[in-house]
């Protein structure tokens, strides 16, 4: 227990620390970079901070599949979908793809993390608000077109277990009129490592995971596929459910 709590210290000074020394360096940055050039400025900060996180939390980060070349740049956004059990997902999906999260709008209130959250980008949106998923959907359209990643988790928030819970549909609306690319993605956690993000504070939960043991998760990649305009959401947003179910069976089948 001594070691555990020592550990436990370690790792939420770390997480502070690290986000703490991040956020105005990489603001400084950013102010110093032409606008052309942020885009792919802010990817690689974002990149380095979530796998900071995983190093400090011990998370090892097992991908199963090709993982597609990045779209930014490439003139078609890619929007991608994964199931949700932890708050490890984002740094775990930051890390390993890229691009701009979606998040619950009390995210932003966060302290540090929120404020974090709010530098690079992140997409808001207040489920309970139409206005807010009208303004949502039109952000993620605008993030699309200009041929960047979106992160989304469907489900709307995080579960314990595999089973993929059905998806809200506002995003497939903007990949639909974006003709993006749709990377279905499926995350699975060893079933002892008790990363699930349910019944918890957030600070509960970065607690507890800042105690355990190693973990290593898997990651399954599916393959991806194009959006054409026109396209129904529902059409859409079923084969990405279906895509991703796929991806969370064979991501259990690989962690165990």
């Amino acid at each position: 227990m001594v070691i555990d709590k020592a550990r436990q210290a370690a790792r939420a000074t770390g997480f502070v620390g690290i986000t703490g020394a991040m956020l105005p360096a990489f603001l400084a940055a950013m102010a110093a970079t032409p606008a052309a050039e942020r885009e792919a400025k802010r990817d690689r900060w974002v990149r380095r901070w979530a796998r900071s996180l995983l190093t400090l939390f011990s998370i090892e980060v097992v991908v199963d599949g090709a993982i597609p070349p990045p779209t930014l740049g490439s003139g078609r956004g890619r929007l991608l979908v994964s199931n949700h059990r932890s708050a490890i997902d984002i740094g775990v999906l930051l890390a390993t793809f890229g691009g701009t999260m979606v998040s619950r709008d009390d995210l932003s209130r966060w302290p540090l993390l929120g404020a974090a959250a709010r530098s690079v980008g992140t997409v808001f949106v207040d489920r309970k608000s139409a206005e807010s998923g009208a303004a949502t959907i039109r952000s993620i359209q605008k993030h699309l077109e200009a041929g960047q990643t979106i992160v989304i988790f469907p489900e709307g928030t995080t579960f314990d277990g595999d089973d993929v819970r059905p998806f809200h549909g506002g995003a497939f609306i903007a990949a639909s009129r974006a003709e993006a690319e749709i990377l279905p993605v499926g995350v699975a956690y060893p079933k002892s490592s008790g990363a699930a993000f349910v019944n918890e504070t957030f600070p509960q939960h970065l607690a507890r995971l800042a105690a355990s043991d190693d973990t290593r998760m898997v990651v399954a990649v599916g393959a991806p596929f194009v959006v054409r305009k026109g396209t129904k959401a529902r059409e859409v947003t079923n084969r990405t459910h279906e895509a991703v179910v796929t991806c969370v069976a064979r991501a259990r089948a690989r962690c165990g």
